[in-house]
This record gives structure tokens, sequence and C-alpha cells, in this order.
């Protein structure tokens, strides 16, 4: 249970992928053999990318594979560096945090106001859920990934920090 937990990400990235790339497929026979399309494959197809692209950033923060200019922070000590780590951090997953918040209360509206989408009629706030989650779980993939990133400083190893 503790594997799939750890790699929650990976699976939702995963499933949300295969179904993507299936309702992508089935549309383009279905068009190439009747000149028909699904009507609603744009709107699953953009909102899955959405969700792919904030579990995915929640797998690069894990594995600390953002893109970072450490110019800076590796000119400085290692007592510095874990200094502009934490803060940098602390920022991020501040901003996280806050866009998490922002994305609940979009949700909350959605639900409290019956919105609909537009392709499946289904209400609006099914696609906005994963959005508050991932951006928690991104958050804290990057707290895993900087105690390990301050463990390699404070034991001396630059290969890993």
């Amino acid at each position: 249970m503790r594997a799939v937990l750890e790699d929650a990400e990976k699976i939702v990235c995963a499933v949300i992928f295969l179904v993507m790339t299936g309702i992508g497929f089935l549309n383009v026979v279905v068009r190439y053999l009747t000149s028909y399309s699904f009507a609603a494959t744009q709107e699953i197809l953009l909102n899955g990318f959405l969700l792919l692209t904030i579990f995915g950033a929640a797998i690069a923060a894990r594995r600390g594979e953002h893109l970072a200019v450490t110019l800076f922070a590796d000119l400085l000590p290692p007592a510095g560096r874990r200094v502009g780590l934490w803060l940098s951090t602390g920022l991020s997953v501040a901003l996280l945090c806050l866009s998490a918040w922002y994305c609940y209360g979009l949700l909350a509206h959605q639900y409290a106001s019956g919105v609909t989408s537009p392709g499946l009629q289904v209400p609006a706030w099914y696609y906005t859920l994963g959005l508050p989650l991932g951006f928690l779980l991104i958050a804290l993939r990057l707290v895993q990934h900087t105690l390990g990133f301050d463990r390699a400083l404070r034991a001396g190893d630059e290969r890993h920090a």
C-alpha cells in the first residue's frame, strides 16, 4: 500500500494518459469512418492535459527536476545554500498552497452554482476536483525532495547537493 501512495502521481498520470490516448484514437477512427466526431473529445482532452501537467509537476518536484537557476546558490557555502534552499522551498510551498486555496474556491463556486461543462453537460467541478489536490501534492513532493537535498548538503555530498 505504501508503494501505491509513494507513486500516486505516477499512477494518476498513467491512467489519465491512457484514457486520453484511447479517446483520441477512437475519435480519429470514428471521424475517419463516419465523417463525424465525438463532441466532447476536446473538452476531455483539454482537462486531461491540465491534470496531466499538475500531477506531472508533482513527479518532477519529487525528483528535483524542475528548472532552477542555481548560479548564486552554487557560489554560496553549504550553510548559505541550505538557507537559500529552505527559503525557496518555503516560498514555493506558499505559492502552491495559495494555488490550491484558489482552486478550491473555484471548485466550491462551480459546485454551488451548478455550472456544467459545454460538451458533456456534466458538473464542471468534476474537472476541477484534481487541481487543489494536485497543487498540495506538488508542495508535499517538493518538501520531500528538499529534505533529501538538505541531508546531502549536511553530509557534504556535493554530488547530490
